[in-house]
């Protein structure tokens, strides 16, 4: 004769798995039955996998805010990059046009040999206009990155037109002159005096702007 199946009671299995939660030790849970020991192991496995969720998340938003930073860089040069390519024929045309105009600004500065001869120059053009040359004293060159700067103390009499004339001359000279620190007082017999710096330019030769820049670096330093 058959043994009659046993009932499922579920209020049973509740009970015994209930039985298992009570009176757990905290500070032993390598002696607690199977049903809690699993619960905790899956516990810490979804509180592991959620941490590491919330961490891969935020790293990620991060490098996503960062590659978005870089794109829009990216877009903003190559907009820079589009314009220059579109206009790539007038800035070669620009180029060309401060080549030229520096080239030309360079001929107006005198070589060292022809310091002497532009000297010769600015008293010619104050005996021109019937001055007397009261004082014409060269200073000292004082040499930059790429040209020297010659100071000249002058100080000229005559008339005030004459004085007028003498400094037009001196700005239409074929090299750039320059007067700086004007003054003009009264001198004997109705006549002016003009005293000045005047100072002209040359370029460095070759040898001189090697010099130069060797002693940069070690100005910098």
């Amino acid at each position: 004769m058959a043994t009659a199946a046993k009932k499922f009671d579920p209020a049973a299995l509740q009970e015994q798995i209930a039985s298992q939660f009570r009176n757990l030790n905290p500070n032993d849970p390598a002696s607690w039955p199977i049903v809690p020991k699993a619960a905790l192991c899956l516990f810490v496995t979804i509180a592991i996998v959620v941490a590491l969720w919330f961490l891969w998340l935020t790293n990620s938003a991060e490098e996503l805010e960062a590659e978005q930073k870089k794109e829009i860089g990216l877009r903003e040069d190559y907009k820079k990059k589009l314009v220059q390519a579109v206009n790539l024929d007038a800035l070669r045309k620009q180029r060309e046009q401060v080549q030229q105009y520096v080239t030309q600004l360079e001929k107006q500065l005198p070589s060292k040999a022809e310091m002497d001869a532009l000297l010769s120059d600015i008293n010619q053009a104050g005996l021109g206009r019937s001055l007397n040359f009261d004082l014409f004293r060269p200073g000292n060159v004082s040499v930059r990155e790429y040209y020297a700067e010659l100071p000249i103390q002058v100080r000229v009499t005559g008339r005030y037109h004459d004085i007028g004339s003498f400094a037009s001359d001196i700005a239409h000279l074929s090299r750039i002159v320059t007067l700086n620190n004007l003054n003009v007082i009264p001198a004997p017999e109705g006549k002016l005096a003009l005293e000045a710096t005047a100072k002209t330019y040359r370029y460095l030769d070759p040898d001189e702007v090697a010099s130069q820049r060797k002693a940069a670096p070690k100005g910098k330093k």
